[in-house]
């Protein structure tokens, strides 16, 4: 695993929306309405990454980068107040490994996932995109005031990542 990224400082929590979503961007609105590799349906949770590149592969295995490449889209960091509200989850703290790899999440990974948020403020778990990476999740209801937003700017994706055709 890549070591935690804020070692000498306070956590970073980076997310990329559309842009029409950049003002909701910490409120779970998509997670709560159809769950989430860590959250049932009904609970949200905003999902984030520890560094911007970690973020852009979490949109990038969903939309693509062509998407990337042509919708336009928000880039926000925001920081977390105090480091010792995050719990950082281990990759053998997970009770089932295939947990961490790409597939549908189960009943049980999101009951796991909604248990850790109600006990801690922030969760930094390890990315299924790139296991050599950090994911950090909050309850936006249970975490309000314990976070703030950094910058929003709009995002550019390097056009060589979304080439002409040949």
């Amino acid at each position: 695993m890549m070591p935690l990224p804020w070692v000498a400082g306070s956590p970073l929590a980076w997310r990329l929306d559309l842009q029409p979503h950049g003002s909701t961007w910490d409120r779970g609105i998509g997670s709560a309405e159809v769950g989430g590799r860590w959250n049932p349906v009904g609970y949200p949770v905003v999902y984030c990454s520890a560094d911007p590149a970690t973020a852009i592969l979490e949109v990038a295995v969903h939309k693509g980068f062509p998407v990337l490449d042509t919708v336009p889209h928000v880039l926000t960091r925001a920081r977390i107040l105090e480091v010792s509200d995050v719990h950082v989850v281990m990759p053998e703290d997970v009770p089932n490994v295939e947990w961490l790899r790409p597939g549908s999440p189960s009943r049980g990974q999101q009951a796991f996932g909604r248990a850790l948020l109600e006990q801690h403020l922030f969760v930094v778990i390890p990315s299924t995109v790139t296991q050599e990476s950090w994911n950090l999740l909050f309850n936006p209801t249970r975490a309000a005031g314990r976070y703030e937003l950094e910058t929003q700017k709009r995002f550019a994706l390097d056009t060589r990542l979304n080439p002409p055709a040949r």
